[in-house]
């Protein structure tokens, strides 16, 4: 069995190679080719030679979501950054964390957001089991600045430390009396680098 995976692997190596090259030559027709390789790997890079020359249609990255890998999903939730018809919401809730995390984080770094997006990146930062995805959503409702996030946000800076570090930055955009409680909090934070966060929004100059 294991001789004939490792018999495998300079194929799969071979086709992953020209998928990668295909988005450098516009060669659309192997990019495309791969899109259907049985190695994952072969067709996450497919996604990403399609959309390095411009070829990645808006439907083709909606399929991708849907692909059983989650190589694949996430290549896919990385490449909707820049593209104002997909939007990688849907992943949000994959059962891959990766693909969670890398969802929220392309959320964060799109135009807008519809309420129920910051709706669910609220819940993720307050209930997801996995603080890589928490700390992630926060920073993305952070980003997004929607005043439906402030809750989530609040909540999230008394997190772990990476996640409540994340949470005061998240703060950036909002202000009001329950914003300055938690920066006050946060400058006591025994966590040095949370400390430097809320003294860089309390005293910005």
């Amino acid at each position: 069995m294991s001789g004939n995976l490792e018999e495998h692997q300079p194929t799969r190596r071979i086709a992953r190679r020209d998928a990668v090259i295909a988005g450098h030559t516009s060669d659309e027709a192997t990019a495309r080719a791969a899109q259907h390789e049985e190695d994952p790997q072969v067709r996450a890079s497919a996604l990403g030679a399609l959309d390095r020359m411009g070829a990645l249609a808006d439907e083709e990255l909606r399929a991708a979501f849907r692909d059983p890998s989650p190589k694949v999903r996430l290549r896919a939730a990385a490449l909707t950054v820049g593209r104002t018809e997909v939007s990688p919401a849907p992943l949000l809730d994959d059962p891959s964390d990766d693909v969670a995390e890398t969802a929220a984080w392309a959320c964060g770094e799109r135009d807008f957001e519809d309420l129920g997006t910051v709706t669910r990146l609220g819940e993720l930062a307050a209930d997801h089991s996995n603080p890589l995805v928490r700390e992630a959503a926060v920073a993305a409702l952070g980003a997004i600045g929607h005043p439906a996030g402030l809750e989530a946000i609040l909540g999230a800076t008394t997190d772990r430390v990476a996640v409540r570090r994340r949470a005061v930055l998240a703060l950036a955009p909002f202000d009001g009396p329950e914003v300055e409680a938690a920066l006050r909090r946060a400058a006591e934070d025994r966590d040095w680098q949370t400390r430097d966060a809320a003294e860089l929004l309390t005293n910005p100059d």
